[in-house]
């Protein structure tokens, strides 16, 4: 692996290209789990500078940058609950051609930390039941089956998720 590998804090700057790479991100990945509407509808709504100023200096919720030899190649973001020592994985993205490099990791890692910084011992996130890739990292990391959920996303599209847990040391 690289050793030039950094997580960085989105900036109002950086939206436009965070917008660009998460839907050739999500089309890439995404493709054969929902369709084509589904997708451009989440990324419509996601990656907006209204939804993403909300991260810019808060004092709950974080966005990284995933920066390899200077290029973006994934992010994260990561949030409280309104659980007592609770955490969210809201996002773990990264370029197809990076996957197996251990990236992914890298960004998890520094979510992990960030949780036990705050005092918290869970962590949670929820994944698209049919991204058998994904449950299986978050399988071998140590989280377990919460629940299963389906969420209303409007516009008559759903998420139909694995809720996701793992306890922090």
């Amino acid at each position: 692996m690289s050793q030039n590998i950094c997580l960085e804090p989105l900036t109002a700057a950086d939206f436009s290209a965070l917008a660009e790479l998460a839907g050739e991100i999500w089309h890439q990945h995404f493709i054969s789990m929902i369709s084509r509407e589904q997708i451009e509808y989440m990324l419509a709504g996601r990656y907006v500078p209204e939804k993403l100023s909300a991260y810019l200096d808060a004092p709950d919720r974080w966005f990284g940058l995933l920066k390899l030899d200077g290029r973006v190649v994934g992010y994260c973001s990561y949030a409280l609950t309104a659980t007592p020592g609770e955490m969210k994985l809201e996002q773990l993205y990264l370029l197809a051609e990076t996957r197996g490099r251990g990236l992914g990791a890298y960004m998890l890692d520094a979510v992990e930390r960030a949780a036990r910084q705050r005092g918290c011992h869970t962590l949670v996130l929820t994944v698209n039941k049919h991204n058998a890739g994904a449950i299986a990292v978050y399988k071998q990391r140590g989280f377990t089956l919460r629940e299963q959920a389906v969420f209303d996303i409007g516009n008559g599209f759903v998420m139909d998720d694995d809720v996701m847990e793992m306890r922090l040391a």
